[in-house]
């Protein structure tokens, strides 16, 4: 009985935390989502995104949404030699600021947890491939500055959805790859 319970207690934990739901942005809005947003802050537990997040520069995240209400997300990274362009598109899914991913080898859900639409947006966005679900929050920025509050603010969100401040990327401004720059892999 006594090594039952130590097992039971971390089994609840882990269905406590695989059944948590991610906070969403009350009243979403799309239209006043939609334009270009800079990539100010990330942090993950993807092992790729943990090898690379030391050398990685702020990226410019497009979003658009289709006449059925999908979000489309243009990203462009700066890259040692070019400019790397990566084309996203999210379903819309329920409720509002919630959107799902699907391709032959990963499925993505992608919310926006906060926004003030005119200066920050706060995504979380989980990836499920054939090995282990991948977490990531991003903070967007319309101004390539974070102040200091808003930063601050994102890093209180990182426990909140089972990642640590040690997988936190503050990206530094860039002036590589400014919109409209092709020169990419898409």
């Amino acid at each position: 009985m006594m090594v039952v319970l130590p097992s039971l207690a971390l089994a609840l934990l882990c269905l406590l935390r695989a059944g948590a739901e991610v906070p969403m942005q009350p009243g979403f809005d799309a239209e006043k989502f939609a334009g270009v947003w800079y990539v100010a802050a990330a942090v993950s537990n993807c092992s790729m995104f943990l090898k690379r997040k030391d050398g990685m520069k702020s990226s410019i995240a497009t979003i658009s949404f289709t006449p059925e209400g999908d979000l489309v997300m243009k990203l462009i990274w700066p890259m040692l030699d070019r400019c790397q362009t990566f084309e996203l598109l999210f379903h819309r899914s329920e409720p509002a600021g919630h959107y799902v991913g699907t391709s032959a080898e990963v499925n993505r859900e992608l919310r926006v947890m906060e926004t003030d639409y005119g200066s920050y947006a706060i995504v979380h966005e989980l990836q499920q491939s054939g090995r282990e679900p991948t977490t990531a929050l991003q903070l967007l920025t319309r101004e390539q500055n974070v102040s200091p509050q808003l930063l601050q603010k994102f890093e209180e969100l990182i426990p909140t959805v089972g990642l640590t401040r040690d997988m936190l990327a503050v990206l530094p401004k860039s002036g590589e790859c400014q919109e409209g720059e092709g020169g990419g892999d898409t």
